[in-house]
């Protein structure tokens, strides 16, 4: 019984060494530096800050002053793929966050945490699988305030939506769809063949479900911009990350990868593929394992 009641004990004090150590990994922030060779030959490198996933509340000081930090950077867009704040109150400092950033061009969508408010579950359960739809309908955040706020800034919405921008002397053509999280997107809003005067043709969504991957590589962008997965949250030596929280395969969990797909005309067609484990995890889950919080600046070069 002693022996019994030891082991358990140990099991007991080895969780709560994990849960402190990821507690104190998730204010770990860290900046990746990706290059990709995806511009025409000839061409600048172009520097791009891909935000993800900071799922703000205003307590978060460590996280304001870290995100306040990126504005040093000096990019030349900011992709921005959702889940930015926890709480309404959270709305206005994000914004003074930003600072800066929100002079650089720069694009958006929404994922589920700027829709509703996080909604308590037990912490393991995010490596359970892929969390449901109804899990997200909770209290109502202030999206339309935080889409104002960008959109008059000059930010693009993505969200089931077309745009095109100059950047550093180049064209880019974007499209985007809302939450696939959500099954809130529709890919056939902006569905099309790629736009032959751009420089670049690049799409943006939250979570890469592969319907979006296919669908966006099928139609020939050159890159595409994701988030939602936090890296798997909690990775394990030698394995990597247990789950992504949609049906991406765990190897591409993060960081840069690429995704192939039929074109309509029957061609494959490689597309860049980033996704960014993000700045922050659900407030009650508030741990993160061998997957330190991160923001990315990619360098694109010619190819």
């Amino acid at each position: 019984m002693r022996t019994t009641s030891k082991l358990a004990l140990g099991c007991l004090a080895c969780g709560a060494g994990a849960l402190g150590y990821g507690v104190w990994e998730a204010q770990q922030f860290t900046l990746r530096r990706v290059e990709v060779p995806v511009l025409p030959s000839g061409q600048r490198p172009l520097r791009v800050l891909h935000m993800s996933d900071i799922h703000l509340l205003p307590r978060q000081t460590g996280k304001l002053e870290w995100v306040a930090s990126l504005a040093g950077l000096e990019p030349d867009l900011v992709v921005n793929t959702g889940d930015n704040f926890c709480s309404p109150d959270a709305l206005e400092p994000l914004l003074d966050a930003w600072g800066r950033l929100l002079d650089v061009p720069g694009v958006f969508v929404f994922g589920s945490n700027d829709y509703t408010m996080p909604a308590f579950k037990n912490p393991a359960k995010y490596l359970a699988g892929p969390s449901k739809v109804e899990e997200h309908t909770t209290t109502p955040l202030p999206f339309d305030d935080l889409r104002a706020a960008m959109t008059s800034r000059g930010w693009r919405d993505l969200n089931h939506h077309r745009a095109t921008l100059e950047v550093a002397g180049r064209r880019l053509a974007f499209r985007g769809t809302d939450d696939a999280h959500l099954k809130k997107d529709d890919y056939s809003l902006v569905a099309g063949p790629p736009d032959a005067q751009a420089d670049l043709n690049i799409a943006v969504t939250h979570a890469p479900y592969l319907r979006l991957l296919d669908a966006m590589a099928g139609d020939q962008m050159d890159m595409i911009f994701a988030g939602h997965t936090h890296g798997g949250q909690v990775c394990l030596p030698f394995k990597g990350a247990l789950v992504t929280n949609c049906d991406l395969d765990t190897e591409r969990v993060k960081g840069l990868s690429q995704h192939t797909a039929s074109t309509p005309a029957g061609v494959e067609h490689t597309s860049w593929l980033h996704v960014s484990a993000g700045m922050g995890s659900s407030p009650f889950a508030p741990y993160r394992i061998a997957c330190r919080p991160e923001a990315t600046l990619l360098t694109l070069v010619a190819r």
